[in-house]
Protein backbone atom coordinates (compact mmCIF):
# COMPACT_ATOMS: atom_id res chain seq x y z
CA UNK A 1 0.00 0.00 0.00
CA UNK A 2 1.33 3.57 -1.07
CA UNK A 3 -0.90 5.63 0.43
CA UNK A 4 -0.92 7.64 3.42
CA UNK A 5 -3.45 7.32 5.92
CA UNK A 6 -5.33 10.60 7.55
CA UNK A 7 -2.69 11.31 10.43
CA UNK A 8 0.05 11.52 7.71
CA UNK A 9 -1.79 14.26 6.20
CA UNK A 10 0.37 17.43 7.57
CA UNK A 11 -2.13 20.74 6.34
CA UNK A 12 0.07 22.95 4.33
CA UNK A 13 2.04 20.21 2.82
CA UNK A 14 2.20 19.91 -0.68
CA UNK A 15 3.04 17.18 -3.22
CA UNK A 16 5.08 17.36 -6.25
CA UNK A 17 3.49 14.42 -7.95
CA UNK A 18 6.35 12.72 -10.05
CA UNK A 19 4.44 10.77 -12.51
CA UNK A 20 3.41 13.15 -15.47
CA UNK A 21 1.32 12.31 -18.54
CA UNK A 22 1.32 13.02 -22.22
CA UNK A 23 -2.60 13.19 -23.38
CA UNK A 24 -3.40 11.19 -26.68
CA UNK A 25 -6.71 11.49 -28.98
CA UNK A 26 -7.01 8.39 -27.80
CA UNK A 27 -7.76 9.64 -24.50
CA UNK A 28 -10.08 11.65 -25.59
CA UNK A 29 -12.12 10.18 -28.05
CA UNK A 30 -12.63 7.25 -25.59
CA UNK A 31 -13.43 9.48 -22.55
CA UNK A 32 -15.80 11.42 -24.52
CA UNK A 33 -18.07 8.19 -26.74
CA UNK A 34 -18.14 6.44 -23.17
CA UNK A 35 -19.44 9.13 -21.45
CA UNK A 36 -22.04 9.09 -24.62
CA UNK A 37 -20.96 13.20 -24.96
CA UNK A 38 -21.62 14.10 -28.55
CA UNK A 39 -20.00 17.28 -28.18
CA UNK A 40 -18.38 18.09 -31.94
CA UNK A 41 -15.62 20.49 -29.97
CA UNK A 42 -14.14 16.86 -28.99
CA UNK A 43 -14.55 14.51 -31.56
CA UNK A 44 -14.89 16.48 -34.85
CA UNK A 45 -11.45 17.65 -35.93
CA UNK A 46 -13.09 19.68 -38.78
CA UNK A 47 -15.82 21.80 -36.58
CA UNK A 48 -12.86 21.84 -33.68
CA UNK A 49 -10.95 23.67 -36.52
CA UNK A 50 -14.16 26.20 -37.48
CA UNK A 51 -13.38 27.34 -33.32
CA UNK A 52 -11.19 30.05 -31.59
CA UNK A 53 -9.19 26.69 -30.58
CA UNK A 54 -8.75 25.43 -34.15
CA UNK A 55 -8.54 21.88 -33.11
CA UNK A 56 -10.35 19.85 -30.66
CA UNK A 57 -9.86 19.86 -27.03
CA UNK A 58 -9.40 17.57 -24.57
CA UNK A 59 -13.07 16.52 -22.70
CA UNK A 60 -12.78 18.57 -19.72
CA UNK A 61 -14.54 15.08 -17.79
CA UNK A 62 -11.14 13.47 -18.79
CA UNK A 63 -8.51 16.19 -17.37
CA UNK A 64 -10.66 16.58 -14.10
CA UNK A 65 -9.91 12.37 -13.93
CA UNK A 66 -6.86 12.39 -14.77
CA UNK A 67 -5.55 15.24 -12.26
CA UNK A 68 -6.97 13.54 -9.36
CA UNK A 69 -5.79 9.89 -11.09
CA UNK A 70 -2.10 11.82 -11.13
CA UNK A 71 -2.53 12.00 -7.55
CA UNK A 72 -3.36 9.00 -6.04
CA UNK A 73 -0.13 7.09 -6.13
CA UNK A 74 1.82 9.10 -3.50
CA UNK A 75 -1.44 10.04 -1.60
CA UNK A 76 -4.45 8.02 -1.66
CA UNK A 77 -3.55 4.56 -2.95
CA UNK A 78 -5.26 2.19 -0.65
CA UNK A 79 -6.28 4.02 2.00
CA UNK A 80 -9.10 6.32 0.80
CA UNK A 81 -12.72 4.75 1.80
CA UNK A 82 -14.46 7.14 -0.49
CA UNK A 83 -14.33 10.50 -2.80
CA UNK A 84 -17.05 12.99 -0.73
CA UNK A 85 -17.12 15.35 -3.07
CA UNK A 86 -15.56 18.11 -5.05
CA UNK A 87 -15.94 21.51 -5.66
CA UNK A 88 -14.42 24.65 -6.84
CA UNK A 89 -13.22 22.77 -9.84
CA UNK A 90 -12.22 24.60 -12.69
CA UNK A 91 -10.27 24.47 -16.02
CA UNK A 92 -8.42 27.75 -16.65
CA UNK A 93 -6.91 26.35 -20.15
CA UNK A 94 -8.17 24.49 -22.12
CA UNK A 95 -6.00 21.22 -22.99
CA UNK A 96 -4.77 19.50 -26.18
CA UNK A 97 -3.70 16.47 -27.50
CA UNK A 98 -0.05 15.66 -27.05
CA UNK A 99 0.26 18.39 -24.27
CA UNK A 100 1.82 16.69 -21.12
CA UNK A 101 0.35 16.97 -17.77
CA UNK A 102 2.04 16.85 -14.21
CA UNK A 103 -0.18 17.34 -10.46
CA UNK A 104 0.46 18.85 -7.40
CA UNK A 105 -1.56 18.69 -4.24
CA UNK A 106 -1.85 20.88 -1.17
CA UNK A 107 -3.45 19.54 1.55
CA UNK A 108 -5.97 22.44 2.89
CA UNK A 109 -7.54 20.66 5.81
CA UNK A 110 -8.22 17.91 7.47
CA UNK A 111 -10.39 16.30 10.59
CA UNK A 112 -11.90 13.06 12.57
CA UNK A 113 -14.87 11.95 10.76
CA UNK A 114 -17.64 12.33 13.32
CA UNK A 115 -19.74 9.53 12.17
CA UNK A 116 -16.77 7.05 11.48
CA UNK A 117 -14.28 7.06 14.60
CA UNK A 118 -11.96 5.14 12.47
CA UNK A 119 -11.99 7.46 9.39
CA UNK A 120 -10.78 10.91 9.02
CA UNK A 121 -11.91 13.87 6.18
CA UNK A 122 -8.71 14.90 4.14
CA UNK A 123 -9.44 18.16 1.67
CA UNK A 124 -6.89 17.79 -1.33
CA UNK A 125 -6.36 20.84 -3.61
CA UNK A 126 -5.03 19.72 -6.79
CA UNK A 127 -3.42 21.89 -9.41
CA UNK A 128 -3.12 20.33 -13.18
CA UNK A 129 -0.48 21.57 -14.79
CA UNK A 130 0.63 21.75 -18.35
CA UNK A 131 4.03 21.45 -20.26
CA UNK A 132 4.08 25.12 -20.41
CA UNK A 133 3.51 25.77 -16.22
CA UNK A 134 -0.25 26.93 -17.18
CA UNK A 135 -2.96 25.65 -15.00
CA UNK A 136 -5.05 23.92 -16.99
CA UNK A 137 -7.38 22.46 -13.94
CA UNK A 138 -7.52 23.06 -10.39
CA UNK A 139 -10.48 21.30 -7.75
CA UNK A 140 -10.76 20.71 -3.95
CA UNK A 141 -11.17 17.17 -3.37
CA UNK A 142 -12.60 16.01 -0.14
CA UNK A 143 -11.76 12.36 0.49
CA UNK A 144 -13.07 9.35 3.43
CA UNK A 145 -9.50 8.25 4.65
CA UNK A 146 -8.62 5.41 6.65
CA UNK A 147 -6.96 6.07 9.78
CA UNK A 148 -3.57 4.44 10.76
CA UNK A 149 -4.46 1.14 12.24
CA UNK A 150 -2.90 1.52 15.74
CA UNK A 151 -5.50 5.16 15.70
CA UNK A 152 -8.24 3.67 14.51
CA UNK A 153 -8.26 0.64 17.32
CA UNK A 154 -7.76 3.16 19.77
CA UNK A 155 -10.47 5.95 18.42
CA UNK A 156 -13.38 2.70 17.91
CA UNK A 157 -12.79 1.75 21.87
Amino acid sequence: MAGLYFEQFEVGHVFKHATTRTVTETDNLLATVLSMNPQPLHLDVEFAAQTEFGRPLVNSTFTLALVIGLSVQETTLGTTIGNLGMKEVNFPRPVFAGDTIRVETAIASKRVSQSRPTAGIVEFEHVGINQRGEAVCTCRRFALMKRAPQDATAAAA
